[in-house]
């Protein structure tokens, strides 16, 4: 056995509660439905509101939605304007369900962890009703219900603040150092490093593992096979 494998079978022996984020470890949310088009539309509809003014260039052109969406709310937060923005986010994120692509391994490491006995949660910055509407597509939801937390309009508490953690962990009853956070952003890693709760990075190529490693993160792979492989070979 590996050191690194021996690190990955003690992270995984020790969690009794697992938290994941959604878009990333689950799915790629916008495989078909791309986040870029997304952004655009959202750029157009302040446009069309005569608040095209309200971003930057830079922002304008951003591929993700969510930089359009806490630009307006760094200028008007907590305002109707980001909620109209937010619920049309929302609007996209659930068009977008039907063409996300799973994740290799994901539905057999969710549904392993579960029959095992492991209390699973989402804690994500997409929206809730998004999230839930994926897992009932894939025949998931049972394994995380009803512990699904997301955006709401309160921006600031998204992730990398620990917020929808803690909420997780509350909620099950979880102390931080029986959990385990999966994630695929330095924000997950951050969000998970202030909550006191282990985390297991996961990147789809090597340009997200750099980001991780960066942030901080010890632990990363690039496939959940090794995390699937070490929780069916525990008895």
């Amino acid at each position: 056995m590996t050191a690194e494998t021996g690190n990955l079978r003690e992270l995984i022996t020790n969690a009794r509660f697992v938290l994941f984020d959604f878009d990333g470890p689950i799915c790629r949310l916008f495989a078909g439905h791309t986040a870029e088009r997304v952004a655009k539309e959202l750029v157009d509809w302040l446009a069309r509101q005569g608040l095209r003014g309200l971003l930057t260039e830079e922002e304008r052109s951003h591929p993700d939605p969510m930089v359009v969406l806490y630009a307006v709310n760094r200028r008007h937060p907590n305002s109707d304007l980001v909620a109209e923005l937010e619920e049309r986010l929302t609007q996209q994120e659930l068009k977008a369900v039907t063409s996300a692509m799973p994740t290799a391994y994901a539905d057999p490491l969710i549904r392993t962890w579960s029959a095992v006995g492991s209390r699973l949660a989402i804690a994500t910055n997409n929206s809730p009703r998004t999230v839930t509407g994926y897992l009932f597509q894939r025949g998931l939801a049972d394994c995380f219900t009803p512990h699904v937390y997301g955006r709401t309009n309160e921006l600031n508490l998204l992730k990398p603040n620990p917020h929808t953690l803690n909420r997780a962990l509350n909620a099950m009853g979880a102390a931080p150092s029986a959990a385990l956070m999966i994630g695929d952003a330095p924000t997950d890693y951050r969000a998970a490093e202030e909550a006191g709760i282990p985390f297991l990075g996961y990147a789809r190529n090597e340009y997200k593992a750099k980001q991780l490693r960066d942030a901080g993160a010890l632990h990363v792979v690039g496939s959940l096979l090794p995390v699937l492989r070490v929780l069916r070979d525990q008895d």
